[in-house]
């Protein structure tokens, strides 16, 4: 769930702090209002390509960062496996430089585009007025499957099981290593 959103240096924006209240959060308004605004600042915290054009005064940086309660998506297996800090509370901040390089940081960890994209995909949807739902998603249907038969406590047990395998494979990949470079070190001491 987005908790806030603040926005700095951004398109017709100088500075602006969004709290959203539990539930279903709907932005409407009239024709010119900065709605495609809004929605282009949470772009970029879904990993859209950053574009200095977009950048308010270009001397400055623009910072965009959301703050989501996760606790409740069942995530962690998404951050462990992406090599990211786990937070119930999660900061995705995206930052574009007045070089017109971007950053992005998820609970203040550097953090790539396929990263942020994994991440905030999970996190947060963002449906327009002609956009269809994701019904024909298998992913979408599985969740929606496993939300009626109450699978909760099966999907953890396996997520949980899947990260201690991960774990386990790398381990062993990490000694697999320390062995062959042990050899390679042995055979050039004769």
């Amino acid at each position: 769930m987005l908790k806030s959103l603040s926005i700095k240096n951004y398109a017709l924006i100088d500075d602006l702090s969004v709290s959203f209240n539990n539930g279903l959060s709907i932005i409407t308004g009239e024709t010119g209002a900065g709605k495609s605004i809004l929605v282009g600042g949470l772009s970029l915290i879904l990993g859209k390509r950053a574009d200095i054009s977009v950048v308010k005064d270009v001397s400055k940086k623009c910072i965009i960062e959301a703050v989501f309660d996760v606790g409740n998506y069942n995530l962690k297996s998404i951050f462990n496996k992406n090599e990211i800090d786990y937070e119930t509370e999660t900061i995705i901040r995206r930052e574009i430089l007045p070089s017109g390089k971007s950053r992005a940081f998820i609970n203040d960890s550097p953090v790539n585009l396929n990263q942020l994209s994994v991440v905030s995909s999970a996190i947060i949807d963002i449906h327009s007025q002609h956009q269809t739902l994701e019904l024909t998603q298998n992913n979408f249907q599985f969740e929606v499957i496993d939300s009626i038969s109450d699978n909760t406590k099966l999907i953890k047990d396996y997520r949980d099981y899947l990260d201690l395998y991960n774990s386990k494979e790398k381990e062993l990949d990490e000694l697999i290593e320390n062995k062959d470079q042990v050899l390679i070190a042995s055979t050039t001491i004769y």
